[in-house]
């Protein structure tokens, strides 16, 4: 065979695959989209520590046995929150001033087809102006203490919710305690988890002392689930910052307050 024949009948050879690599179709939509989203983006005061407690909540994917991704921006609401089963809403206070009103239907709508939201600290802060969240958590921020330890009390009928479940009765923990302008407290469909017990701390820090700052008394929730219409919302007053997350309790009331929202089986036994 001539030299010339032979590179002709290569570069006919050739001709399928080039043809192939020019008209191939490629695949730019998310990979490797996770089970829980922590959404941290916040309307108002932001804390430094934010970053931190995502990290914190990044880092326990193998725990969760669930993938954990992080989002501050308001459009991943719209476009990729219904790949994800839990969303995490990290100290991400007065949302209206950051989302908007597509992007809040479209946390409602995920919602409502059966998402767990899971809400952290100062998730309950100035959101009053989003009517749907604000009746789905019960209440918003009134004034909040320092640091501080304060006496834990487990609600009687929560004994074996895996949030709260092998911890006692009550117990001795820190972190930065809110006051809620009401109390959750036998509203339909509401489960008190926790309550702190405003005889063992200061539960309004001098800043709000002279800001319409109020205690809220013998019954003060500081954990509780909302089950209305067989939905999955869970808070808590944990989640300040990485100290009052970062103890076997906090670990494990995090945790199980997620596979809860996601309707996934409890870890602890």
């Amino acid at each position: 065979m001539k030299p010339i024949t032979a590179l002709l009948l290569l570069a006919l050879a050739f001709l399928p695959f080039v043809h192939a690599q020019q008209t191939k179709t490629f695949d730019r939509s998310p990979q490797n989209i996770g089970s829980v989203l922590v959404f941290s983006g916040t309307g108002w005061y932001r804390h430094p520590e934010t970053v931190a407690v995502n990290g914190w909540l990044a880092r326990l994917s193998d725990q969760l046995g669930m993938q954990v991704d992080v989002s501050e921006t308001p459009v991943d609401l719209e476009r990729i929150l219904p790949r994800y089963k839990v969303l995490v809403m990290n100290n991400c206070n007065e949302l209206t001033k950051l989302l908007n009103e597509k992007q809040r239907k479209a946390v409602e709508d995920w919602y409502m087809k059966g998402g767990g939201i899971v809400a952290l600290h100062a998730a309950l802060v100035r959101q009053t102006e989003w009517t749907w969240f604000n009746e789905l958590a019960g209440c918003d921020f009134n004034s909040d203490s320092e640091y501080l330890e304060a006496r834990v009390v487990v609600d009687p009928e929560a004994l074996d919710h895996p949030t709260v479940k092998g911890h006692g009765d009550a117990f001795m923990y820190w972190a930065d305690w809110t006051n809620h302008d009401v109390s959750v407290t036998g509203k339909p469909g509401f489960q008190v988890l926790l309550r702190v017990d405003e005889s063992t701390f200061e539960p309004v820090r001098e800043y709000f002392q002279t800001r319409g700052g109020k205690p809220m008394g013998k019954d003060h929730p500081i954990a509780w689930i909302n089950n209305l219409n067989d939905g999955r919302f869970f808070y808590t007053e944990l989640g300040h910052d990485v100290r009052s997350l970062d103890t076997p309790f906090g670990r494990q009331h995090i945790i199980e307050g997620i596979r809860w929202a996601a309707r996934e089986a409890p870890i602890t036994e």
